[in-house]
């Protein structure tokens, strides 16, 4: 079994969900006792939340790509890198170490491309939704149009995401404001729904959401997996 590089904290709710999930993936393809072979290098996410907000990207892919060599030193296989957001530094981390980096979007991608969609709706931070570093990538490798919520709605997302999901707080107003928001990408042609933020999931699923949902982190965890049984033999 390969080991799998993560670099988390960013937010440590969703990293938790990552280690649940990749470890459910490897004891469901390979028995009941077995589990992943993980490497976690869990970063301060109040740092790095700074270095988003006064837009120093540069100086936050420097702290990614040292997480990465930490994890390469340690002897992961590859890196997967536990957030949508700072997937906009990817290129700093995969110039920072040989492995091989599991990029988020192309899992996501995937996906969608397999259920025959090519126009979803975007819902993540702020840097998300409205930059083209993810938007782009899924485009230019699979052919798919993102839209996003309205520029009333950003902001909210944006604001449910790092007020309350990061800190671990579910609430039912904001799990409302979420479903208005997909029901208004539905009615302008999304075929499904992208949570392009790993801490979505806490509000939105699949019994909640009126269309196909595309949950970046499970599908993330399940590349990772992947990764990890690529050499295994049935």
């Amino acid at each position: 079994m390969r080991t799998i590089g993560v670099i988390g904290g960013m937010s440590w709710e969703s990293s938790l969900v990552y280690y649940q999930l990749i470890n459910r993936g490897i004891r469901d393809r390979l028995g009941p006792l077995y589990s992943a072979r993980l490497l976690l290098d869990s970063l301060d996410f109040s740092e790095i939340a700074t270095l988003q907000r006064t837009g120093e990207w540069p100086q936050a892919g420097e702290l990614l790509a040292a997480s990465a060599c930490r994890l390469q030193a340690g002897g992961a296989d590859c890196i997967v890198l536990a957030t949508n957001t700072m997937h906009k530094v990817a290129d700093a981390i995969t110039a920072a170490t040989s492995l091989p980096f599991l990029h988020i979007a192309d899992a996501v991608g995937a996906a969608i491309a397999e259920a025959g969609m090519n126009r979803v709706l975007l819902l993540g931070t702020a840097f998300t939704m409205e930059q083209d570093f993810y938007r782009k990538r899924l485009e230019s490798r699979f052919n798919i149009h993102c839209l996003t919520p309205s520029a009333e709605r950003r902001p909210q997302v944006h604001r449910i995401i790092y007020d309350e999901l990061c800190a671990g707080i579910v609430n039912e107003t904001s799990r409302t404001t979420l479903q208005e928001t997909i029901a208004e990408g539905v009615a302008q042609g999304a075929t499904g729904v992208i949570l392009g933020c790993t801490e979505l999931m806490l509000l939105i699923h699949a019994d909640n959401c009126p269309v196909p949902l595309f949950d970046t982190t499970a599908l993330h965890a399940t590349m990772a997996v992947d990764f990890a049984l690529a050499d295994q033999r049935s």
